[in-house]
Parts: structure tokens; C-alpha cells; sequence
């Protein structure tokens, strides 16, 4: 339950992701007493062992990991639907938790759009209990204390879990060697059960104890905390003491309430589907759910997890054990694995796509003509712009200064060249707006580069200085780009509104129409963020000081909606993500403005 409200509502429970530790106490707990039990009794089979973890893990997965991938094909682009045949290998093979450490963090944006990352934790427990049996063994056979033995190696995984988490916290969080103190600490319960003080006092004051240690944890940490780490002293210790006393009110009373038990019943199938769900559904809505939506895709969970125990878990689980069924279930799970490798080597399967649809979806943001690294900087290496970044041959001439929308606006610009006689200066740079005397923390050369393009401007004296940018902040900086331009030049100073910005990425929304309607997006559509209320603003600060003012909304958005396309074939897609033109969309944007830039010069005679 921690679990599933830190992944449906994350703000109101940011540390809930420690709901997995809980499980790992409670299943090192049961899984050990079980395993000791039999050793006693010298019963253990490690064959049967293994059949009983194959029918209670393998039926539900199965059916999640068919139900995800069947998703998947209708609603995943290729390289998205590819990466999901590779995590459902590696969830098949019980390796998500290594497959994720190779590819991103758990708490990263792209981490949020896999629909299997909850499997780590799967992974992480499969792995341990390969392991731990044989173990379990060697000590019983060699009259080991089991107690003593578990007590070591969880407080050298604890401290492995301490040393690792400062240089490689990413490896400390899915690696098994430093979790498996967690799973270890309720195997120290389970070994030293018959020393627990049972009574009613000591239970109540462990069980309030283990409470509170996790409701501190789940309130008071979040993503951005080195966990496991230290921290995870919280929740495991919590998990612990509330293990250690059944018969605390909280145990008996709350615990043991029938619809808590019946949530236990349900509990690993309504793991393994409430994430999926999430995921996809915000794939198909392209848009962040909202409250009412998250709630209904947990009772949506909820019910697949109880159709799912009652249909699937229970037949296979228990009744007489039948090699058959671990026939099936081992040969279902080997299938899945295929599966997901034949996903890999076809990357993805982009033939379930309309050629048209595949090339839209595929294209590339960066374009040749935005002369990346010589006009359009990297600020995190590189500072000079290269010396053809100015046309000094022609008159007038245009200074496009901006961050890499304006680079975008080339294209358009330089097939306007062939009709109007004037010429270019690019003079930009990534994710750094012509803001003079901002500090832009996600860029922190963005500074000295504006300055740097003041004195070029000094410079080279251009007649038309086109400012844009992604103009959601610092406009009171853009102001005294303005003022300093109008000062130190005798430019004119023109000022082009922000372009629309389609939230989840064109290409992204032309998959998403093809989908729901199967025909090719309309030409216009109401999906994108408009800017026409930041232009007023815009217009408002910045005319008074000398600049003018063109809005691009104005003219790639009507009533009707925002250009996403000029034709029909994939070249002719408008953006190229959120904001990005493509070179269609530049020719589109500024052949309707380039006039109104150039003071209302005239085209030139097609004879030039």
C-alpha cells in the first residue's frame, strides 16, 4: 500500500517507495522460517523449494507481462516498445533489477515511463533466495548457528549499502548485495523468535515503535535522499519490530481486519499490475492523470488483482503439486523471455505503423542548417561561434540571437534568401535565451555568452537584431537586452513570440491521433500550448522600450487550432518536439513574418 500511493500520488507520499523494504523484511522473515522449520524436521527439499517459488511467482507475472507487452504493441513507439521487449527478458529472467541499473535510476523522468520498472524489487528477491537455501543448508549441516550466520552477512551487507551509497547510489539501490540486509534482518526474527518477549506490554510498545519508524520514513523522505544508505535503518527496523509482536492491538485489531488481510491475499498481483496501468494510461492520455484518475486505475488494480488471484494464483498455487504445472509455468515464462528478444532484434517493430506515421514519429530534432557547435553552441564546452556565422556580404543584415529555437528559425530564414535580398548573422546558443545579466542555473555559461554577443553585436553593426527564445522567464533580463541593443546599436530591435509548444512532443502527438482515430493527425490542432497571453505581456514590456514585436502564435495557430503539418509526408511535420521547428515549420513561420522583420522590404526580382 506504501508502494502503490507513492507511485498514483507522489506528492502526498514521497518516501512511500520504502513500502519495498517493508516487503523485503517481512519476506526474509516468513521465507527463512519456513526454510529452518523443515531443516529441523529434515524435510527441505530445495527441489520443492523451488516449486513452491515458481507457483506462487511465475502465474501472476506471466499474465502481467503478456497484458504489458499486448500494450505495448498498440500504444508504444518502436524505440519505446524495443526497450520494453528488453526489460520484459530481463523481468523474465528475474534480472530487472540489473537491467535498470545499466539503463537509469529509479527515480529519473524516463524511469517513470517504464512500464515494468517495479520489477526490480522481484529481481532483487529471486536473486537472494537462489542463494540463501543453499546456505541455509551448508549450516544446518555443519551445525551452524543460522542465527549468527545471518547476523554476519547482513551487517556486511549493511555496511557494503553505507560504503557504496556516496559514490554509486544508483548500484546501491538494484544490486542484491547491498539490499540483502534487508531480507536478512527478518531472517534474524525468524531465528531468534523463541527469544522475543511476547507479552502484551513489550509487544504493544515494539508494534507502536515499528509504526511510527515507518510512518517517519514514508513522511520524511523522498527522491531526493541517498537511499538505502542510513536511512533505510527506518523502515527495516520499523518492519522488524512490528514482525516481533503479533500480539500488539495494532497487530490483532488493524492488521488482522478482514479488509487488510484481503489486500494481503491480493497483494502481489496488485504489485505487479497497479504500475503498468499507471504508465499506460498516461501514454494513451498523453497528458498527467488527474486525482480522480489515479484512484480509478488503483480500483481498476485492484480488481485485476483480484481476478488475477482467484483465476490465475490460486489453480496454479495450490492443490496437489503436478510437474505439469511447472512445466507450463517455466515454459510460459521461457516463451515471454523470446519474446522480448525477438522485440529487441526487430527493434521495436515499426511495421505496426503507416509508413507516413513511422517517418513522422522518427523525425530528428537537430537539422544541418542550424550549424550546430559553430552558431549554435553547447555552453558546456564550447564558447566561440565560428567566423561564417556572419554574412558580411550582405545587406541588410539579420542577427538571429536566441537559444536553440532561434537556431531553429534558419532554415526558414535562409530559403526566404532566395526571394528577398538580405543577409544572416546566427549568433545562438542551447537553452540560453538573449537574457542579459541572467544567471541561468541549468546553463551557467548562458552569462557570458549573451555578453559576449553584445559585443559581437557592437561589432558587426547589423541593421536588424531577431530576438527569440523559449520565453518563460527572465523577461525583465530580455528588457535590458532590449534597452542595451537600442543604445549601443542602431539596430532594429524584433522581438518573435514564443512558438507552440506541444506538451508531450509533435511526433509523440501524431502517434498518439493515428491511434485513436488510425488516419494521419489534421493539419491543425488544439493540442498545443498557445503562447498568445505571455505575448501580451511580452508586448506590453518590451514595445515601450524601443522593440518590435511579432507573434508567432499568431501566426502558426487560428481558431482551428496549431499547424501540425504542411503535407502529408513525414518532412512536412511542423515541430520536431515540444518546440523545436522543423525546417517545414521555419520556412512556414517565416515566410509569413519575414516581411514584417525586414521593415517591409519587398521580395527581390526572381532574376537576383
Amino acid at each position: 500500500m506504501l508502494v502503490l500511493n507513492y507511485h498514483a500520488f507522489p506528492d502526498a507520499m514521497p518516501g512511500g517507495f520504502i513500502g519495498v523494504d517493508v516487503f523485503f523484511v517481512i519476506s526474509g522473515f516468513l521465507i527463512t522460517g519456513l526454510i529452518t522449520r523443515e531443516l529441523e524436521l529434515g524435510r527441505f527439499s530445495l527441489v520443492e523449494f523451488y516449486n513452491r517459488r515458481i507457483r506462487r511467482i511465475f502465474p501472476a507475472l506471466i499474465v502481467v507481462l503478456c497484458a504489458t507487452l499486448a500494450l505495448g504493441w498498440f500504444w508504444m513507439l518502436p524505440q519505446a516498445f524495443a526497450r520494453l521487449g528488453n526489460d520484459s527478458f530481463a523481468s523474465a529472467a528475474f534480472l530487472a533489477n540489473i537491467a535498470l541499473l545499466l539503463q537509469s535510476g529509479y527515480f529519473d523522468v524516463e524511469s517513470a515511463k517504464k512500464p515494468l520498472l517495479h520489477l526490480w524489487s522481484l529481481g532483487i528477491e529471486e536473486q537472494f533466495y537462489l542463494f540463501w537455501p543453499l546456505l541455509l543448508m551448508l549450516a544446518a549441516r555443519f551445525r551452524m548457528s543460522i542465527m549468527a550466520m545471518a547476523a554476519m552477512l547482513g551487517i556486511a551487507s549493511f555496511l557494503l549499502n553505507v560504503a557504496l551509497i556516496g559514490s554509486n547510489p544508483i548500484a546501491t539501490f538494484y544490486l542484491p548485495f547491498t539490499r540483502a540486509f534487508e531480507l536478512l534482518i527478518g531472517a534474524v526474527l525468524a531465528c531468534g523468535w523463541i527469544n522475543v518477549n511476547h507479552s502484551s506490554a513489550a509487544s504493544n510498545r515494539r508494534a507502536w515503535a515499528g509504526v511510527a519508524l515507518i510512518a517517519v520514513a514514508a513522511s520524511i523522505l523522498d527522491s531526493h535522499r541517498a537511499f538505502p544508505g542510513w536511512w533505510a535503518v527506518l523502515p527495516v527496523a520499523g518492519s522488524a519490530l512490528l514482525l516481533s509482536a503479533p500480539a500488539a492491538w495494532v497487530n490483532r485489531v488493524v492488521l488482522a481486519s478482514r479488509p487488510l488481510v484481503w489486500i494481503g491475499l491480493i497483494s502481489y498481483p496488485l504489485y505487479l499490475w497497479h504500475w503498468p496501468l499507471l504508465v499506460f494510461f498516461t501514454i494513451i492520455k498523453f497528458n498527467p492523470l488527474t486525482l480522480l484518475e489515479r484512484e480509478l486505475i488503483l480500483f481498476a488494480s485492484g480488481l485485476l488483482a483480484w481476478a488475477t488471484y482467484w483465476y490465475v494464483e490460486r489453480p496454479f498455487r495450490f492443490g496437489a503439486p503436478s510437474p505439469r504445472k511447472i512445466v507450463v509455468l517455466c515454459a510460459g515464462m521461457m516463451l515471454i523471455a523470446i519474446a522480448g528478444a525477438i522485440i529487441v532484434w526487430g527493434r521495436g517493430f515499426d511495421f505496426r505503423l503507416p509508413t507516413e506515421i513511422r517517418a513522422m514519429t522518427n523525425v530528428p530534432t537537430q537539422n544541418s542548417k542550424w550549424r550546430i557547435h559553430r552558431c549554435l553552441l553547447d555552453l558546456s564546452h564550447e564558447m566561440s561561434f565560428a567566423d561564417d556565422c556572419v554574412d558580411r556580404t550582405r545587406r541588410p543584415l539579420v542577427l538571429v540571437w536566441g537559444d536553440s529555437t532561434a537556431g531553429a528559425l534558419v532554415p526558414g530564414l535562409l530559403k526566404a534568401q532566395q526571394t528577398r535580398n538580405f543577409g544572416i548573422a546566427q549568433l545562438t546558443s542551447s537553452s540560453c535565451i538573449p537574457a542579459l545579466n541572467a544567471d541561468i542555473p541549468s546553463t551557467p555559461n548562458c552569462r557570458a555568452i549573451n555578453d559576449k554577443v553584445l559585443s559581437l553585436v557592437r561589432d558587426i553593426q547589423p541593421d536588424i537584431v531577431l530576438l527569440h527564445g523559449t520565453w518563460e522567464k527572465y523577461l525583465d533580463h530580455v528588457a535590458e537586452t532590449v534597452v542595451a541593443l537600442k543604445q549601443q546599436t542602431a539596430a532594429r530591435v524584433v522581438v518573435l513570440g514564443g512558438v507552440p509548444a506541444w506538451r508531450r512532443g509533435l511526433p509523440s502527438e501524431v502517434l498518439h491521433y493515428f491511434m485513436l482515430h488510425r488516419r494521419l493527425i489534421p493539419v491543425r490542432s488544439n493540442v498545443a500550448a498557445q503562447s498568445n497571453g505571455y505575448d501580451a505581456v511580452m508586448r506590453a514590456k518590451l514595445v515601450p522600450l524601443g522593440a518590435e514585436f511579432i507573434s508567432a502564435s499568431d501566426t502558426l495557430c487560428t481558431e482551428d487550432g496549431c499547424v501540425t503539418r504542411t503535407g502529408d509526408s513525414a518532412g512536412d511535420i511542423s515541430a520536431s518536439d515540444q518546440v523545436h521547428l522543423t525546417e517545414k515549420g521555419s520556412e512556414f513561420l517565416i515566410n509569413a513574418v519575414i516581411d514584417r522583420v525586414l521593415g517591409g522590404q519587398a521580395p527581390a526580382s526572381t532574376s537576383r
